[in-house]
């Protein structure tokens, strides 16, 4: 049994590594995981940038990467405590915008500005319990390669936007979206998409 194994099966040396990795009641790692750890296991590609201003809660029992070429701007949130953040090479994550995994960003992608995607949900069926301390809920976002994701969206736990597709400014997406669309609106629906035999796109 591996190491990552032994610890995930004694509930005591569970808490006491989280509690190691961070503190009590945050999201945020500790400084010594930040500088010591995580840059010897994330991967990071040639030119690829993290601003100054991004909040980085980023831990080493989870993975992180960044593509070659790829910026993720100021004031960002990027969180991989439930699950894997890949982000894949020539894309953008604007400013603002708040990642939490497991999320799947493609190959040249732009997220503009204020975007969520949180592969992450809360349950909350259980009214004799509050909901924090209800059992979290984990659904992979996927944002497949061309996308643009325009500003103040949010995209859903369990989604996968197709290739090529545009998310219209303020769009709240709950279903798959499928390749080469435009989808806009609250819940997002699709009104445009790419005809290749009239090599244009139409109105559906």
């Amino acid at each position: 049994m591996s190491l990552k194994e032994n610890i995930k099966n004694n509930p005591k040396l569970k808490k006491l590594v989280h509690w190691m990795l961070i503190p009590t009641g945050e999201a945020r790692p500790r400084l010594w995981v930040k500088w010591f750890v995580n840059p010897f296991i994330h991967k990071r590609g040639k030119g690829s940038k993290v601003r100054r201003y991004t909040r980085m809660d980023v831990l080493p029992f989870n993975r992180f990467e960044l593509g070659e070429g790829s910026t993720i701007e100021d004031f960002c949130t990027i969180n991989n405590g439930v699950g894997d953040v890949f982000i894949g090479s020539n894309s953008l994550v604007g400013m603002g915008n708040v990642i939490i995994g497991p999320v799947t960003i493609g190959n040249n992608v732009i997220f503009a500005q204020n975007i969520v995607a949180s592969g992450l949900n809360h349950e909350y069926r259980d009214v004799n319990q509050p909901i924090h301390a209800q059992k979290i809920l984990v659904a992979p976002i996927v944002v497949e390669d061309d996308c643009w994701i325009a500003a103040n969206s949010v995209i859903t736990s369990g989604v996968t936007i197709g290739k090529h597709s545009v998310i219209a400014a303020g769009a709240v997406v709950t279903k798959d979206i499928p390749p080469y669309s435009v989808a806009v609106g609250n819940p997002a629906k699709v009104i445009k998409k790419f005809d290749f035999e009239l090599n244009d796109w139409v109105r559906v």
